[in-house]
Parts: C-alpha cells; structure tokens; sequence
C-alpha cells in the first residue's frame, strides 16, 4: 500500500481523453482512475473494504504482513487475500507482493458494474478494461530509456499491468533493475511476479536470467524488463515509441 504523498508524475501517461479521471486516497492507499463517470465514493468504499480485509488478517497473523516467503493459508481467508496467497505462491514472494495488483483489480472490477470501461492505477499498477486499444507508458526514468517507450494494450479482456523497480519508488526489491512490467489477467499475480523477476536483477547483465525465470510463472502474457540501457522482452506484447500512440 503505496504512501498517499509520493508523487504520481507519470500518471499523465496513462490516460484516456474519453473518460473521467479522479483521485481517491485512503490513508497509504491512493489511486487514479477512470471511467465513463466519476465514481469516488463507491471506490472510496471499495478501497476501505479490500483494506479491511487485509488489515484483519494481519491482525490474526502478523507475519503475513512481513515475510518474504510464500505464505500457508491458516483456515478461512477473504477472497483478496486468498489471490494474494496463490500468486505470492506462483512467483515464490510474500504475499504482500501482490497487495497492490490485488487491491487495483478488487476495485477496478467492481466499478466496471458501473462503467464498461475502467483503469485503476494504485501505486504503479494497473488493472483495466478499456473498448479501444491503450499505451500505457514504460516508467524506467533512471535508464537511458527513460520515458521514451509504452506498452501497446489491445482492447477487450481486463488486464493487469505491474510495475517494480529496484531504483525509484517505495516497493521493496532485492534487485537493481529500473523497471520489470508484468502483463496477466491477473493484478495480484502480475504485482508478485514483477517483484520476482526484479529481484533477479542486479545489473543488466541480468536481465535474460531473470526473463526466463518469469516465463516459468504459469499465467503470465508478458515481461519487460529495464536495467542500465537495456531492455528485455518477453511474450505476445508490442512496445511503442511514446508519442506515437495513433
């Protein structure tokens, strides 16, 4: 759960002109979304409630809050943190790995009952379902990449885009890679799996290594990793120059 005061520059770099954009922060957690119409107080709700959820279960188990380590589900769970679980599982992390994906994707999916078209950004991760295709910027600002390219999305089905960087941001990362973008169906996997490879990164010599650990993380549609200039790609993804979204 990213601190609600960090500076969310790159947010003009996932936006659709059609749709209506709004800021919601509760406590650490704030997000940007968009949509057909603004709907801040059912996210707001959304939010308080997949918080809820997971603060409890920490207040059961306190470790789950802090190990590194794939967590072992003890009796009932809510059904975030069950996705939390089975992707930090999938990707050999933490479960709270995964809470930022997890918490997009929990609120994104119930505003598409309102909007049949959504993007939820929390800290850097995106879940959404858009009618035409989106770019969404690659944020690698300490490479020599920089900004300069996105990530061509297709329309239609709901996916999750994750990003973690061993170099900016509060995300916790043993790596040094300057961004590692995961594409699934999934927000709480693509969170987790983005913080696995990342970790595998030190320098860019890296950066094959740590792809193919990533491709052997079953659900996964896509990798792009970032580090000291360069860059490695995996799956059906189409990278664009920035600018050139038409």
């Amino acid at each position: 759960m990213t601190p609600a005061g960090q500076r969310r520059d790159y947010r003009q770099d996932v936006r659709c002109a059609h749709l209506a954009a709004y800021r919601v922060r509760v406590r650490e957690t704030d997000v940007q979304v968009q949509a057909e119409k603004a709907l801040p107080a059912l996210t707001r709700n959304v939010i308080l409630e997949c918080r809820g959820y997971i603060e409890r279960y920490i207040e059961r188990f306190p470790e789950f809050g802090t190990t590194l380590s794939p967590w072992r589900l003890r009796g009932p769970a809510p059904a975030i943190v069950r996705d939390m679980v089975r992707a930090a599982a999938a990707a050999g992390v933490g479960p709270m790995a995964a809470v930022a994906g997890a918490v997009a994707e929990y609120t994104a999916r119930r505003l598409l009952s309102h909007s049949r078209e959504v993007i939820v950004e929390n800290g850097g991760d995106i879940f959404l379902k858009t009618r035409t295709p989106l770019t969404v910027g690659l944020l690698a600002p300490t490479s020599a990449l920089k900004m300069h390219l996105g990530i061509r999305l297709p329309a239609g089905d709901p996916l999750a885009v994750c990003t973690s960087s061993g170099r900016i941001g509060h995300s916790f990362s043993f790596g040094r890679a300057d961004a590692v973008c995961v594409v699934s169906a999934s927000g709480a996997l693509s969170d987790a799996a983005a913080t696995a490879i990342g970790n595998r990164v030190r320098g860019r010599a890296d950066i094959r290594a740590a792809i193919e650990s990533g491709r052997r993380i079953p659900g996964l549609d896509g990798i792009v990793v970032v580090c000291g200039g360069g860059l490695g790609m995996w799956g059906a993804l189409e990278l664009v120059e920035l600018g050139k979204k038409g």
